[in-house]
């Protein structure tokens, strides 16, 4: 790996770890703030793409504002850049776990995040965002039968 990748790689998961800190209080801003105006995303509470920051921060709003994370693993962090050194693919799985009604830990299926950040007037910025489950047990069931 390059001296160059190797800082952008730094800067990417230094990115990805602060958004995911704010994430775990509860704020999905730390997210909103670092896509693009024009950025496109998928998680699986989304029946289509969703295009637009806006149009992320109303779902954000309506599904996962507020919702702290008790506790959270990063699995298989690796950040691909292109040979122009502008654009950074970003992939990994998130084990996060919420508090239960008695206060134990309550996991949530493994998720799986692919992330396109693109580099534009000297700042790294997420361009495409889509999450999905990872082992989910409801598609690992199906697919046994």
């Amino acid at each position: 790996m390059s001296s160059d990748n190797k800082k952008i790689t730094e800067t990417i998961l230094g990115i990805e770890n602060a958004i995911n800190a704010r994430w775990n209080n509860g704020d999905c801003t730390g997210f909103l703030e670092a896509f693009r105006e024009d950025v496109t995303y998928f998680d699986p509470l989304t029946d289509r793409c969703l295009v637009g920051r806006q149009a992320v921060k109303e779902h954000f709003d309506k599904y996962f504002t507020g919702t702290p994370v008790v506790r959270s693993e990063q699995f298989n962090p690796l950040v691909v850049v292109n040979d122009a050194g502008d654009i950074a693919i970003l992939t990994y799985n998130l084990q996060n776990s919420l508090a239960g009604e008695n206060g134990e830990l309550q996991p949530i299926p493994l998720w799986s995040c692919t992330q396109v950040y693109r580099l534009a007037d000297g700042k790294w910025n997420i361009a495409h965002n889509h999450w999905s489950f990872a082992r989910h047990p409801a598609v690992i069931g199906n697919a046994s039968a």
